[in-house]
C-alpha cells in the first residue's frame, strides 16, 4: 500500500474532496431520512435491516451538522472501497495504469452514486472489498490472527445489509476444502459471535425482518419485460457504456487460482440468483451491486493485459464520468435536472408544513418516507401512522408512536379531499392536513390466529387472540374489527367490516400487556378470488392497521 504511486493518493482525496462538498449541497433522498430516523435510536436492528447503516449516520452527526452528518461516514467508506480494490490488483503494470483504474472504478454507476449516499449498500460495498483482501490474504497464509479478522470482516458485512450472505456463500462455494479448515471454522465462529446482538434482536423482536422480506411483502403478477427484461437491463445499467467490454473482461477469465475462482464464483452467482428471482419478482439494481467489487476486479486485471480492452473501457469509462457528473450536478441544482428527483425541494416544503402545523407534530398518513424527511429539515416532530392498505415499517416497533400520543397533531394525507390546510407534499403532489386536538393510535395492538390457513367456504366462528403491548388498559369501545382481503399476490384490495364476540362479554377494556379471545366468521367479498385475509383493527374511527398477519385462504 505504501509502495503505491503518489497520484494514486491524490486522484483518491480529489474524490474525498468532491463527495464531500457533493454532500454538502445535496438535500436528502427519502432513504437516508429514513436511515437518519433509525440513528435517532439506536439498536441492534430494524425494522428493514441491520443497524449499520444508522450507526454511520449517527457517528457522521458527532462530526457535522446537516447532510453532511448524514454522510460523511460514507464518504470515508468509499474512498476506503476504493483503496482495497487497488490492493486487490496483484499485477505490477497497475502502477502505471492509475488514471485507468480511477476512471473504470468512477464510471460504475452506483460505485459513484455511493461514494456519497448513507445507504445500507456503502458499508456493504466496503466490507465486501475488505472481506475479498481478507480471504486473498488468508488463501495464501492462513494464520490464526487472519482466521479472526476474516470472522470480523464476515460479521461486519452482515450487519451492512442482508444481501451479504450471498457474498459469503458464493465465497464458500468457490473453495468447498475450507469446510475441512479449522481456521475457517473459527472464523465462522467469530462471525456469529460478532453477531449475537442482532440474532438476539431479532429473537426479541419476532423475526420482523425475515418474516417481512421473506413472507410479507407483497409482489405482482409475473411481467416478463418489467422483471426479467428489466433485469437484464440492470445488469447493464450497473456499468453504463462500458457494460461490453466489462462483460467480456467477466468470460474470459479464467478460474487460474483459488482468489479468481472466488471472484467468478461471486459473479456468476449473484447473476444467476438474481435472475432466478426475476422470474418471480422485479428486481432492483442495487441488490445486485457487489458484482461491481469482483467485476471490478476483473476488468482492471483483464485492462492490464489487453490494449484493446483498455482503450475502449478508458473512453467510455469517460463518457460515463461525464453524464454521472452532469447527473451529480442534476442532484443539486433542479433548473437543470430533466426530472424532478427526490433530492429537489425538500427543504421546500417541510418549511412550508412546519409554517402551518406550528408546534404540532405531524402525523403523516402511509409515508415513513415523508415523516423522517419532514423531521430532518424541520427538526420537529413527525410519525408515520400506517394503515392496512400499505406496509409495516420502523414506525411500526419503534417508539415513534409514543411521542404523538394524546397531543394536538395536523395530520396530513394526500388521499384526502379536503381538511383544515392545503399541503404541498414531495415529488410535487399535493395534499390536505387536519388537526385533530387529543390524538391517540393503537398501531402496536397485534391479533394473532393460531391458524395458518382458512378455507374461503368456512362458515364456522374462527378464534382470534387480541393482545394489547401498551402500558395502559385500552377500552374497547375505542375499537373497530375489519377483515382486509388481499389477492394472490398479498397486495390489499377490499376491506370488509366485522362483528366480533368477545369470551368474555363483561369485559369494556383489554388490560395492559393483556390478551383477550374473539371469535368471527369470515364475512362476504366482491372482489375476485382473494389469496389471503389479514384482520385489522381500527381505533377512534382512524383507518384499519396492519395488526395481523397474512392467513391464507384455501378452497
Amino acid at each position: 500500500m505504501l509502495k503505491s504511486p503518489k497520484l494514486f493518493y491524490y486522484l483518491l482525496g480529489i474524490i474525498f474532496i468532491i463527495n464531500l462538498i457533493q454532500s454538502y449541497f445535496t438535500d436528502l433522498i427519502f432513504d437516508e431520512a429514513y436511515y437518519w430516523h433509525y440513528a435517532q435510536d439506536m439498536a441492534w436492528g430494524y425494522f428493514d435491516h441491520p443497524p449499520l447503516v444508522a450507526l454511520m449516520a449517527k457517528v457522521s452527526s458527532f462530526f457535522f451538522d446537516g447532510e453532511l452528518g448524514v454522510r460523511f461516514v460514507s464518504c470515508l467508506l468509499s474512498v476506503g472501497t476504493l483503496l482495497f480494490l487497488w490492493l486487490l490488483i496483484d499485477n505490477p503494470k497497475k502502477k502505471d495504469y492509475v488514471l485507468h483504474f480511477f476512471v473504470l472504478t468512477f464510471s460504475m454507476t452506483l460505485l459513484n452514486a455511493y461514494g456519497f449516499f448513507t445507504l445500507p449498500d456503502t458499508p456493504l460495498l466496503f466490507f465486501t472489498t475488505v472481506f475479498l483482501y481478507v480471504y486473498k490474504k488468508f488463501i495464501g497464509s492462513p494464520t490464526l490472527g487472519i482466521a479472526v479478522l476474516l470472522g470480523i470482516t464476515m460479521s461486519a458485512l452482515m450487519y451492512s445489509k442482508y444481501h451479504a450472505v450471498l457474498v459469503i456463500v458464493f465465497v464458500l462455494l468457490s473453495n468447498l476444502k475450507l469446510l475441512t479448515n479449522r481456521l475457517a471454522w473459527l472464523a465462522v465462529i467469530v462471525a456469529l459471535i460478532g453477531y449475537l446482538p442482532h440474532f438476539w434482536w431479532l429473537y426479541e423482536n419476532d423475526f420482523v425482518s425475515i418474516q417481512y422480506h421473506l413472507f410479507e411483502r407483497p409482489n405482482r403478477a409475473y411481467d416478463f419485460n418489467d422483471f426479467t427484461v428489466g433485469y437484464f437491463l440492470n445488469l447493464l445499467a450497473l456499468f453504463g457504456f462500458t457494460f461490453f467490454w466489462i462483460y467480456k473482461a467477466l468470460f474470459k477469465t479464467k478460474a487460474t487460482d483459488l482468489f479468481k475462482r472466488a471472484l467468478l464464483f461471486l459473479t456468476y452467482g449473484t447473476i444467476i440468483f438474481f435472475f432466478i428471482s426475476s422470474l418471480d419478482r422485479r428486481i432492483q439494481t442495487q441488490w445486485m451491486i457487489v458484482i461491481s467489487i469482483s467485476l471490478a476486479v476483473i476488468a482492471f486485471n483483464y485492462m492490464l493485459e489487453n490494449e484493446n480492452a483498455r482503450k475502449w473501457i478508458f473512453r467510455m469509462g469517460l463518457v460515463n464520468i461525464v453524464l454521472l457528473t452532469f447527473g451529480r450536478f442534476a442532484l443539486v441544482f433542479e433548473e437543470i435536472s430533466p426530472i424532478h428527483y427526490e433530492s429537489h425541494g425538500n427543504k421546500e416544503w417541510a418549511a412550508s408544513i412546519a409554517g402551518k402545523a406550528g408546534e404540532a407534530p405531524v402525523v403523516f398518513e402511509n409515508s415513513y418516507r415523508n415523516a423522517p424527511m419532514y423531521a430532518f429539515y424541520s427538526g420537529n416532530t413527525s410519525f408515520s401512522l400506517n394503515n392496512v392498505m400499505y406496509r409495516r415499517n420502523q414506525y411500526s416497533i419503534d417508539d415513534s408512536e409514543a411521542k404523538v400520543q394524546h397531543k394536538r397533531v395536523l395530520y396530513i394525507s394526500e388521499y384526502a379531499e379536503n381538511g383544515d390546510v392545503a399541503v404541498a407534499l414531495p415529488k410535487q403532489k399535493n395534499g390536505f392536513g387536519t388537526f385533530i386536538n387529543d390524538f391517540e393510535s393503537f398501531r402496536k395492538l397485534r391479533v394473532i390466529l393460531d391458524q395458518k390457513e382458512v378455507s374461503i367456504k368456512d362458515q364456522n366462528n374462527i378464534i382470534f387472540k387480541l393482545y394489547n403491548p401498551y402500558e395502559e388498559n385500552i377500552s374497547l369501545d375505542k375499537l373497530k374489527f375489519s377483515i382486509a382481503y388481499h389477492n394472490q399476490y398479498k397486495r390489499p384490495e377490499e376491506i370488509v367490516p366485522i362483528a366480533v364476540t368477545p369470551k368474555n362479554l363483561n369485559t369494556t377494556e383489554i388490560k395492559a400487556k393483556d390478551t383477550l379471545y374473539y371469535s368471527f366468521k369470515l364475512p362476504k367479498f366482491t372482489m375476485e378470488n382473494p389469496g389471503y385475509f389479514k384482520i385489522a383493527v381500527s381505533e377512534n374511527g382512524i383507518f384499519p392497521g396492519m395488526n395481523g398477519d397474512n392467513i391464507k385462504l384455501v378452497d
